[in-house]
């Protein structure tokens, strides 16, 4: 696996030199998990785990006393620098040591402190979505592990849905959701688990509450688990009772029609803002195309929402190896919502639903 993450970083070294940029300086958690094999996680939302320097010659990682010996399971000692209190002033000394000058960095992870006590040092080259770009396309081990994540998914929706019933809590579904992923493999939770009963559907990231089901109306899950590291995500909506009210049949169809009309559409080289059109297109054509309130889906890997974003504003094209979730979903204030996920892998004739 190692020699895996050497051709990574080779990769990202070749496109350092095409921008002239002599190191880049990696925080994002998923990108130096990816690039290094070294904790996918940071232990808190306001503290890091460290970063990486990735030089066109040698790579380093940055880290506290917490992680040394941890991280000579990946970088030699010598190569391992060790911060203590005022750790940005203490890694911009270990940084004018290495001789550099253009460093690139990553806007969107570094924070204004980081930025402002290193900045004055050095040229700064923002090089947003860099690795984000390496990990598009996944390769042969990821693949398995994704489908595997994806597998774990369908069997907890299985059960999951065997248990829905009237006087449950959306809080109750949430939790057993999450002990059945524990029991089918997971690791953990890829996300908050979203349980949303009745006109609380509407909401497409609603926090399961107190609300109980009853007969008549819509249940809207979106959970997915890490399995081996990799994440699943996928959305169903369910219909409380024995019979299922008419809109709610006919919003669902709506969005199911969707949702394959697009994913026959699908294939290497087309273009993935298009695939968002396509499905604003049919909604329009229906007159609904305004309760579609959000992109069309994205990719998913090691985070659950990363690149590339099925919006209309997309850049590129399908390309075979990318997973992507297609999560059409019509939204209804006062009434509820439905959206239905599924993982996606290019494929090189088309696409596949994992």
């Amino acid at each position: 696996m190692q020699e895996t993450r050497a051709v990574r970083r080779k990769k990202l070294k070749k496109n350092l030199a095409e921008k002239d940029v002599h190191a880049h300086l990696i925080t994002s958690p998923a990108n130096r998990y990816y690039l290094s094999g070294f904790e996918l996680h940071d232990p808190q939302c306001n503290e890091s785990a460290g970063c990486l320097l990735v030089t066109r010659e040698k790579d380093y990682l940055l880290t506290d006393p917490r992680y040394l010996e941890e991280g000579k399971a990946y970088f030699p000692e010598e190569d391992i620098f060790v911060y203590t209190r005022d750790k940005y002033k203490q890694i911009k000394s270990y940084l004018n040591k290495t001789g550099i000058y253009r460093l690139g960095f990553e806007p969107q992870w570094m924070n204004y402190e980081f930025y402002a006590a290193i900045s004055q040092e050095f040229e700064m080259v923002p090089l947003k979505g860099l690795v984000e770009d390496l990990r598009f396309v996944k390769d042969k081990r990821e693949l398995d592990l994704v489908k595997k994540s994806c597998a774990l998914n369908h069997k907890v929706f299985t059960r999951l849905e065997q248990i829905l019933r009237p006087g449950l809590r959306e809080k109750d579904i949430a939790w057993e959701a999450e002990k059945m992923f524990k029991e089918e493999g997971a690791s953990e939770m890829s996300f908050s688990t979203i349980v949303a009963a009745g006109e609380r559907s509407a909401l497409p990231h609603a926090s399961p509450g107190d609300r109980e089901l009853r007969d008549g109306m819509p249940l809207l899950v979106d959970m997915g688990g890490r399995y081996q590291d990799y994440c699943s995500d996928q959305s169903r909506t369910f219909w409380i009772g024995s019979k299922e009210d008419v809109f709610f049949r006919q919003t669902r169809d709506l969005v199911r029609k969707a949702q394959d009309l697009v994913i026959e559409w699908m294939a290497p080289g087309r273009s993935i803002s298009e695939a968002y059109q396509i499905v604003s297109s049919f909604f329009a054509e229906h007159g609904v195309d305004r309760h579609f309130t959000h992109s069309l889906g994205h990719g998913i890997g090691l985070e659950t929402h990363e690149a590339p974003s099925l919006g209309p504003n997309a850049k590129g094209e399908f390309i075979p190896g990318m997973v992507v979730t297609v999560e059409p979903g019509l939204y209804y204030a006062g009434w509820g919502g439905v959206r239905w996920e599924y993982m996606v892998l290019v494929t090189r004739s088309g696409v596949e639903i994992l």
